[in-house]
């Protein structure tokens, strides 16, 4: 009898890390979120761990696929068979299990984006990744002010009247409006439903503005678990807003899936094994003077194997160059 294979799925980004694993036709067998801290490689060591470690029995790790802001530090670790951008990621996902998706709107801690699906393929898409008043980093602040549970703070918007309105299209002001507000006596359900509608607004006049918004509307990342930003959204755009059930880690799901799909077409998965991620691993970080972009770029090796290089823009460091003199450069090293 055959081993099962199974797929992971991995999105590395800058609030969180996040891990699927799906089987053959695709569900998802096991998830899981951890904060990044800060740690990449060690959190994604142990993540890769408890994953599979939790799901021992008679299957292979048939491919490994990853995307986010930390996709080639992954991909390096793991030996992945794909490497793909949010966008993408996130596309494949939802047309997996909404076909007819037209708009998929992402918010997660510290960046937001939309993504518009014409025919069954990504068109267009933008990114915000300046202001904060469009992420989820903006409610957890305003929750922690008002003293109200993040996973409270939906629930509790939906309780509001009358919503009062806020200024919403600076992190600085819309936190200086709402202090106003709860200082003119207004109640504290009525400022969380004005923050949801000001992150909507904020959203749509940056993220969304001169897109065109169809539906079928998909609504995923951290944020989506808050009903009142999906009722805010609702009211808005005069549609309903779907929210898939594994919102919270789509990216990694969309890279299992390419993953999947990639294995499948070359008959063979990159993955080094759950031992070789247990193994320490030395992250370096040197100045290029080869010219005057000065690149900063960043090593990494385990057991004095060179595993990946990244950072330079001429690719003079993408290949492994022996004999390299050590006074080429100055260097900085940690060991995880």
């Amino acid at each position: 009898m055959n081993p099962e294979k199974r797929y992971l799925g991995i999105d590395v980004g800058s609030v969180s890390i996040n891990l699927v694993m799906i089987d053959e036709e695709q569900q998802v067998i096991d998830k899981l979120y951890v904060r990044t801290e800060g740690k990449p490689i060690p959190i994604l060591k142990k993540a890769m761990e408890e994953v599979v470690t939790r799901n021992i029995g008679n299957y292979n790790i048939g491919g490994v696929g990853v995307t986010g802001s930390g996709r080639d530090l992954a991909a390096a670790m793991v030996g992945s068979d794909v490497v793909k951008n949010e966008i993408t990621a996130h596309g494949v996902a939802v047309l997996s299990v909404i076909p007819q998706a037209g708009t998929v709107i992402e918010i997660g801690g510290q960046d937001s984006k939309i993504i518009l699906i014409r025919n069954g393929v990504v068109s267009d898409f933008a990114m915000n990744t300046v202001c904060a008043a469009g992420t989820g980093s903006f409610l957890d602040r305003q929750a922690a002010r008002l003293n109200i549970p993040i996973g409270e703070f939906g629930r509790m918007a939906l309780k509001s009247k009358k919503p009062v309105r806020i200024a919403g299209r600076c992190a600085v002001f819309a936190e200086s409006d709402m202090v106003h507000k709860q200082q003119m006596g207004c109640p504290p359900e009525d400022i969380v439903r004005g923050l949801c509608q000001a992150l909507v607004r904020n959203y749509l006049s940056n993220v969304g503005k001169g897109k065109e918004i169809l539906p079928a509307i998909v609504f995923q990342g951290g944020v989506a678990a808050n009903r009142g930003i999906q009722v805010a959204f609702e009211e808005a755009l005069g549609h309903e807003v779907i929210i898939p059930a594994n919102y919270d880690v789509m990216g990694a799901v969309g890279s299992a899936i390419l993953a999947q799909k990639e294995v499948k077409k070359k008959g063979n998965t990159n993955f080094r094994g759950i031992e070789n991620i247990r193994q320490d691993f030395m992250a370096k970080a040197f100045e290029c003077n080869g010219c005057p972009n000065a690149c900063e770029i960043v090593e990494l090796s385990a057991n004095n194997h060179i595993l990946a290089r990244w950072g330079d823009r001429c690719g003079k460091w993408a290949v492994k160059r022996e004999g390299r003199p050590e006074h080429e450069y100055k260097e900085t090293a940690v060991k995880y």
